[in-house]
């Protein structure tokens, strides 16, 4: 027989950029969807920059719940990554789950994001398994997904889906900027907490338009190196920009391997394009592993990683750190 779910306080991040017709109905839905299995909820929109009447809207909401939602306002548009950090700086919740303004999450799945969490994660996300969404932008976030979980080691089948629950350790430890906010699952596999996914329902938009282009695809892939190499390399780049020099090296010494055969075979090779190919990766191969032993002794010299951040069974309050001040407004 299954136990049941602990009932815990949870805040929902919300952040909106220009959802005026969907917030009133979201509301709605997560308190009803949240009333059974939790002790209480807190909804927080964050207005990233809206240029219709969502401010006004969550505002009202605001005056109409009080203690329940909370109204935040950036003085711009600052992106996905702020709004969100700007909501987790605010939260109260033993768990912390966010999820987009369009009404394509359904807030039912809340208590399936809990039983999950109560399996020993710490961070679950949803996938969006069955997408209502126009093939333009289902193939790119396939191929997008994929090759995220190669790079980064963790076995998400989809990372851009914003319906995701927090335990709240997991959000301390979070420092989010420019289109960071779908590698979270990334930063929290390297810090050591357990990354777990379930299947969500996704519903079709009917309110607004995407607020997302190809254009983020290419943000993202860029992102996704930075992500490699703070995670993975941070402690040890010699392995990455050593490991790119040694095949380069590889594919330079085959290049001029072959040419050295045709040049003993009386052919000349001095004028053909690949030569300069081969003795090009030669040169790029031994800058690379030089590199990387330069960024190893760097390593080697700075602070070394604070190994309290990673105890789990002694955590002090200094090791704490102090939240960034957000330019934000508020309406309670």
């Amino acid at each position: 027989m299954t136990q049941p779910i602990a009932k815990r306080a949870i805040s929902v991040v919300v952040p909106v950029k220009d959802e005026e017709e969907t917030l009133r109905t979201l509301a709605e839905r997560i308190f009803d969807g949240a009333a059974d299995h939790v002790s209480s909820v807190e909804i927080i929109f964050v207005d990233d920059g809206s240029t219709d009447r969502s401010w006004g809207v969550m505002s009202e909401l605001a005056q109409t719940h009080p203690g329940r939602v909370r109204a935040l306002k950036l003085r711009r548009n600052f992106g996905k990554s702020v709004a969100l950090e700007a909501g987790f700086k605010v939260a109260t919740g033993e768990v912390i789950f966010t999820m987009d303004a369009d009404l394509q999450d359904d807030p039912k799945e809340i208590q399936r994001f809990l039983e999950k969490l109560d399996e020993g994660y710490d961070l679950v996300s949803g996938w969006k398994r069955k997408r209502n969404d126009p093939p333009s932008k289902t193939v790119p976030s396939k191929l997008f997904n994929r090759t995220t979980a190669w790079m980064s080691g963790v076995p998400l089948n989809d990372f851009n889906c914003g319906f995701k629950a927090y335990r709240r350790e997991v959000i301390e430890q979070l420092r989010l900027y420019g289109e960071l906010h779908r590698y979270i699952p990334v930063f929290a596999n390297d810090a050591g907490f357990r990354v777990g996914e379930i299947e969500v329902e996704h519903h079709p938009r009917r309110h607004g338009k995407t607020k997302y282009g190809l254009e983020r695809y290419a943000r993202g892939f860029l992102d996704l190196i930075t992500i490699v190499a703070t995670t993975r390399y941070l402690h040890r780049p010699g392995h990455m920009f050593g490991g790119l020099g040694v095949i380069l090296g590889l594919i330079g010494t085959a290049i001029l391997g072959y040419l050295s055969i045709l040049w003993l075979a009386g052919q000349p090779i001095g004028h053909r394009p690949l030569f300069f190919l081969g003795f090009l990766l030669m040169i790029f191969s031994v800058q690379m592993i030089s590199l990387g032993v330069i960024a190893e002794l760097l390593i080697r010299l700075s602070k070394a990683r604070n190994v309290g951040d990673l105890i789990v069974g002694n955590v002090t309050a200094e090791a704490a750190q102090r939240p960034k001040k957000l330019d934000v407004a508020f309406a309670s």
